[in-house]
């Protein structure tokens, strides 16, 4: 059975936050932007660190690795639990528990030590499943596109703002406390680490499972199915071919985003001979587009649904990581500032619409195991990030390893293809889809007569003041 009474409508009721649906998804970009902040919030800084622990280009490369190879396992976990107690518990223990490795890599004294932290930091990476989760059981299917990729893009964003953020942080306890360099860095992770901390305690006090309710009262009442239903569903989803095929294409978006994330910052610093603030600042914009490309990339694959049902929004993510795959050969041949920092935004533009279009796709594949999709869709990404990361180990030099991503990325394009759904799926949607225009444009009816009518009031009152 699915989740009633979803929002309509996102940009109508943006700053309306007494709707459970607007005040969830307000804390769920948030929540997802400090995760993605603190999960990078160590790469801007790896210059100082590599200095301090002395780390080899190898060890540097195995870092980048272990960053994103957790996530794969924690996202699959993830998808599969918030099935079964809803994302707001889940949320909530995600944050909390996953402030403790972000506060705890300030101990690192070698570089296995500050492995392992890289690696535990990357759970909180998990939080993107639930945040995609969590905007898709509050809106309806009209908006569900640009409301995941908006949620998501704007948690991106997180990505793109801890390149300079940090920087400055870093700086501001060198600099203006007088903290050496080593110490400095770790502090700047533990005011990260607190942030998550304090994210986790207001997403359970502030959200819900769903529009009516949470998962345990809605249980209760017969409104959802039992916990032991999930796994069942669980597994009818990892037999989809659909699913995998998703898996590798959000790697080849995703993936290539991570591996951007961890490796921009000492890339222009080593091939452009810029320092740590400025490659930040230059790093940073890779992250920013993220404040409306993935947004672009839902509200279009909404836009495609509208005219072409399901199969328009599979076409649209074909045209995204298309083009993604082209710039990025493109910003890999760029040796000079001026060229790089253009082509490596469009570069960025595709790379994140292509990420809100597979989102546009995945709440559709299959309604009743919504977490386990998400979950291992979300999975490859991590899963490409940690393909990618392998190329930047040494063997071969990072521009060139850049390219040869391009033409992997531009070859996957063609898988999307293969995500199709059958007639009857695509004449349900269609009806969905119009129902839910229908209930936006009855509540928009609503309101205006509500306004004439408080309007007419007004008058009366008025005239009746004026005649005594």
């Amino acid at each position: 059975m699915e989740l009633q009474n979803k929002a309509t409508s996102l940009w109508g009721n943006f700053f309306d936050v007494r709707m459970v649906q607007m005040r969830t998804f307000h804390m769920t970009w948030f929540s997802f932007f400090a995760c993605f902040f603190a999960w990078f919030g160590i790469a801007p800084l790896m210059s100082v660190v590599r200095d301090e622990l002395m780390l080899t280009r190898e060890q540097v490369g195995w870092a980048i690795i272990g960053s994103v190879s957790m996530t794969i396992f924690a996202r699959l976990f993830i998808g599969w639990l918030v099935d079964r107690i809803g994302p707001r518990k889940s949320y909530t223990w995600l944050l909390i528990l996953g402030s403790l490795p972000v506060m705890g890599i300030g101990l690192a004294q070698t570089f296995e030590t500050f492995l392992l932290f890289r690696v535990l930091i990357g759970g909180i990476g998990a939080s993107f499943v639930i945040t995609q989760y969590h905007t898709s059981v509050m809106f309806a299917p009209n908006v569900v596109g640009q409301a995941n990729a908006t949620s998501a893009g704007w948690g991106n964003l997180g990505g793109g703002v801890t390149q300079f953020v940090m920087p400055l942080l870093f700086s501001v306890f060198v600099v203006g406390f007088g903290f050496s360099e080593a110490i400095g860095w770790r502090l700047s992770m533990v005011v990260v680490g607190v942030i998550i901390f304090l994210c986790g305690i207001a997403y359970y006090f502030l959200t819900q499972d769903a529009p009516d309710g949470n998962f345990d009262d809605l249980r209760a009442k017969g409104m959802m199915p039992e916990k032991k239903q999930v796994t069942g569903a669980y597994m009818t989803a990892l037999k989809d071919p659909r699913v995998w095929v998703l898996f590798v294409i959000y790697g080849a978006c995703f993936g290539i985003e991570l591996t951007v994330n961890n490796v921009a910052a000492l890339y222009f610093i080593d091939y452009f001979d810029l320092t740590l603030v400025t490659a930040g600042l230059v790093a940073a914009s890779f992250g920013l587009m993220n404040i409306f490309a993935r947004t672009l990339g839902g509200l279009f694959g909404d836009n495609f649904g509208a005219l072409w049902g399901l199969r328009g929004r599979s076409f649209w993510l074909f045209v995204c990581i298309l083009f993604e795959g082209i710039a990025l050969m493109i910003f890999s041949q760029m040796q000079v500032l001026f060229l790089a920092l253009p082509s490596l935004i469009v570069f960025s533009l595709f790379t994140q619409m292509a990420e809100g279009a597979t989102y546009s796709v995945v709440p559709f594949i299959n309604k009743k195991a919504l977490g386990a999709v998400a979950g291992v869709v979300g999975a490859g990404g991590n899963a490409g990030a940690v393909l990618a990361g392998f190329l930047f180990k040494g063997a071969i030099e990072w521009n060139q390893a850049f390219f040869i991503l391009g033409i992997i990325v531009t070859a996957a394009s063609f898988l999307a293809f293969f995500v199709r759904f059958s007639t009857k799926q695509e004449d349900e949607e269609r009806a969905a889809f119009a129902a839910a225009n229908i209930e936006t444009l009855r509540r928009k009816a609503a309101r205006a007569n509500a306004d004439f009518e408080a309007g007419l009031a007004a008058i009366e009152a008025r005239k009746t003041q004026t005649a005594s």
